[in-house]
């Protein structure tokens, strides 16, 4: 089957959030009141614990490596979240991102409407995970899109980007593939996995962008601006592309906020990763929290096994009676029908493939 006509769910239309906040609201309306909303860790010295960090020219030395990939480990297994420094994804690509991804959210909502949603696919500028009318709703807007291999690109949407944003997204893909792989790579040797066995899984897997705008809020101790989940792909990376931070960490049962270092890209373990690294790799339930003075701008990019194959524990992993498989294996495109059928809802989806 043609890799770009396949569609792997969808989500219902719901308003436009930064055209709702334009409108000078005063109270939120009650669809985006989120009653339950835990507050942020604070405490009293203003120490917060911090994600790891990891340093992907000391993880390539020679001499230093060994130490580097100590941490990557505890990182990974302890944590789910790190932030990786040191790359060498280029730092003038990613401001070149940064500002093409503010030009795009700061068009005309007709403009922006040229690349919306179609019914039953979750590409496009619009929402996700909206299941039901009944359904309370994230403070934000996003534009997805699959961006790896070429042949799954929808031809509505990166095709028909403006020739500066489409060559821009092509730099960035191939660079955050690199980096990912690479990181991937490390993680195998990590965890003592057979990384011809990880690259196989990866090399040709499926690379999607989504593209996140936060709007200011009138009620933001009310709202949420992407519910708390884990993502159920391999690996995320994720790109601040303003100064307006968000995102929290759930660790010890509290929500941590992440505080991203300048020309790093935050890292986490998604779903995928713990079921192949069969729960040696942890992926962490986060969120997106907002404000009422200032938009937040961000970019994650997800890497996920090729669709032609499936996922599950690896083999080099599982040596029965001693370790056997905690999780089921499943076709890698059954996996993500079975995702984006339902909401968000922390790491239950993860949970129903246990065995």
């Amino acid at each position: 089957m043609e890799g770009k006509a396949r569609k792997l769910g969808g989500s219902l239309q719901v308003p436009n959030v930064q055209e709702l906040a334009k409108d000078g609201l005063s109270e939120l309306p009650l669809r985006y009141v989120h009653p339950e909303m835990e507050p942020a860790l604070v405490t009293t010295d203003d120490f917060l614990p911090e994600v790891p960090v990891v340093d992907m020219a000391r993880l390539a030395s020679v001499e230093l490596g060994a130490e580097e990939l100590e941490k990557l480990r505890f990182a990974c297994s302890e944590w789910g979240f790190f932030q990786v420094v040191e790359h060498d994804v280029s730092r003038s690509l990613i401001e070149e991102m940064k500002a093409e991804i503010g030009r795009f959210f700061g068009l005309p909502l007709e403009e922006k409407r040229r690349y919306a949603q179609e019914p039953g696919d979750l590409e496009g500028y619009g929402q996700a995970f909206v299941v039901s009318e009944e359904q309370r709703l994230d403070w934000a807007d996003m534009f997805y899109v699959v961006t790896q291999p070429t042949s799954m690109r929808k031809p509505h949407l990166l095709p028909k980007l403006t020739a500066h944003f489409k060559d821009c997204v092509e730099a960035y893909s191939t660079e955050l593939k690199r980096l990912a792989v690479s990181i991937l790579g490390s993680v195998s040797k990590a965890f003592k996995m057979d990384g011809e066995e990880m690259r196989e899984l990866f090399d040709e897997g499926m690379q999607s962008m989504r593209s996140n705008y936060y709007p200011p809020c009138p009620q933001p101790e009310l709202a949420i601006g992407l519910t708390p989940h884990t993502d159920p792909t391999g690996l995320t990376i994720l790109l601040q592309a303003n100064d307006t931070e968000g995102l929290q960490v759930r660790k010890g049962g509290h929500w941590i906020p992440v505080k991203p270092f300048p020309n790093a890209f935050i890292v986490n373990i998604g779903d995928m990763l713990e079921i192949i690294s069969n729960g040696a790799c942890r992926s962490l339930e986060h969120r997106a929290v907002v404000n009422s003075e200032q938009a937040r701008i961000s970019v994650a990019t997800f890497l996920s096994p090729n669709l032609q194959g499936d996922v599950g524990p690896a083999r080099s992993l599982i040596t029965p009676p001693d370790t056997p498989p905690l999780f089921k294996t499943v076709s890698v495109e059954e996996y993500f029908k079975g995702v984006f059928a339902k909401k968000l809802d922390g790491k239950a989806y993860i949970n129903s493939m246990r065995i």
